[in-house]
């Protein structure tokens, strides 16, 4: 199996994600759509070729070892990609996801106005929520970049893995892996923070660890920039309190209070009206009322603090949604389907 070949044909239809799976022919993801690729099926064999082809010694006797492996892989000319290799049924299964190497300008992910606002914070807490695969690296790289470009300041990120790849401008920027520069997100985030930073990008708040050392971070005048696998700005605030003993949330809800800036929640659509995809976004502001909403555990109105402030830039996840279809954007079917509430969302598109 020519490696090269797939990887090609994959940017060639500007595939998101690879698939080789043992007992099948390779798949694309294409705008969110599976696509069987013009090739035989994989053996097991070959899967397993290229896996040593692409893998360190360390990193395959890690993979022999626990049948799971995440790593990072370049073709040159080609692109790089985020990788995870795993057992399956019928022997070794390979997911690789394309990491763009240019890093697009905001102006060209169709982003509200507002979120380029967010990169002229001084300080605080900022994270980009969404399921897998909805943007949140493309939407980080962005902000990072129009900071990189206006600022001279020291930018540290922590990845699993690098993603985007940064040239410093004016600020300097240093990008450390997870795995080959730290063994850990909160390992890194500790030591990152005697490193003279200005500005933070944690890849994941995935445990209590970085979560508290990354809030503790901007708490201490740093702007932290990070994500959560969360679908919307009430449920990200929930998450990160849910990480704490219960003695201690209390606490945790008064210190996120102080800290946070704002909450970017994405959902990306395929488009209707040319091939690509167009996010939706739901975009909750720290106001002095979603402070006091955190800090008293009234977290179930932040959706109504959402309505009624649209014209500071918050704006719920089926509003935007809405907007999308009502533009002619995105299907009817599409816009259902991800709604936070799709039945009043029916109401909507059908007023």
């Amino acid at each position: 199996m020519q490696l090269e070949e797939i990887l090609r044909t994959a940017e060639d239809m500007a595939a998101s994600d690879i698939h080789l799976v043992a007992g099948r022919p390779p798949m694309l993801r294409v705008h969110t759509v599976m696509h069987r690729m013009d090739h035989p099926v994989l053996e097991a064999s070959e899967v397993e070729e290229v896996l040593v082809h692409m893998v360190d010694t360390e990193q395959l006797r890690v993979f022999r070892t626990v049948h799971d492996l995440d790593f990072s892989y370049e073709l040159e000319d080609v692109g790089r990609y985020r990788a995870n290799a795993h057992r399956q049924r019928d022997g070794i299964g390979l997911a690789l996801r394309s990491i763009k190497t240019r890093i697009p300008p905001m102006g060209e992910l169709s982003l509200p106005e507002v979120i380029s606002r967010l990169t002229y914070l001084p300080r605080g807490l900022v994270l980009v929520t969404g399921d897998t695969g909805s943007g949140k690296s493309t939407t980080l790289a962005a902000m990072l970049q129009a900071m990189n470009e206006r600022y001279r300041k020291h930018i540290i990120t922590l990845e699993d893995p690098v993603e985007y790849v940064f040239e410093s401008d004016k600020c300097l920027i240093e990008q450390r892996e997870l795995g080959a520069d730290m063994p850990t997100f909160g390992s890194g985030l500790k030591h990152a923070l005697r490193q003279d930073p200005d500005i933070i990008l944690v890849g994941e708040m995935r445990d209590l660890e970085t979560a508290a050392l990354a809030i503790s971070a901007a708490e201490t005048g740093h702007l932290v920039l990070s994500t959560l696998h969360t679908v919307n700005a009430s449920q990200t605030v929930e998450r990160i309190i849910d990480m704490y003993p219960a003695g201690q949330q209390n606490q945790i809800r008064s210190m996120l209070a102080n800290t946070l800036q704002a909450v970017i929640s994405q959902t990306l659509f395929s488009r209707t009206d040319r091939p690509g995809m167009v996010p939706a976004i739901e975009i909750l502001l720290c106001t002095p009322a979603v402070r006091n909403i955190i800090r008293e555990a009234r977290t179930f109105e932040i959706p109504n603090v959402i309505e009624t402030n649209r014209q500071l830039g918050m704006n719920l996840i089926d509003n935007a949604i809405a907007e999308l279809y009502f533009n002619g954007l995105i299907s009817h079917e599409d816009a259902v389907a991800q709604a936070a509430y799709p039945e009043k969302l029916e109401q909507m598109l059908a007023a």
